[in-house]
């Protein structure tokens, strides 16, 4: 479910504040931030977010395609690591 119209996008204050300062003065080095359901605004744009997963920070470096969604979205929390088991290392081998 999404969030009301009259409320507007979620936007974490203190993210925005450190976008801002990036803005101001051109910094290319990466905001670290733990808000994860804070909304991509076009501000964003071009700048290089550290987003934590519950163990990690990864770089998401935000572009225009990504305006509207959530910030987590682009860092996964769960590591895939395969299906199968030996049969499916068998078939692998083959490839």
């Amino acid at each position: 479910m999404s969030r009301s119209l009259k409320k507007g996008p979620y936007i974490d204050e203190k993210l925005m504040k450190k976008v801002a300062a990036a803005k101001a003065t051109g910094e290319r080095k990466s905001i670290k931030t733990w808000a994860r359901a804070c909304t991509i605004t076009p501000e964003m744009i071009g700048l290089t977010f550290a987003v934590h997963n519950g163990r990690a920070f990864i770089d998401v470096l935000a572009d225009e395609n990504m305006v509207g969604h959530k910030l987590g979205e682009f860092s996964p929390t769960r590591k895939f690591v395969s299906h199968g088991g030996k049969m499916a290392k068998d078939q692998s081998k083959t490839k």
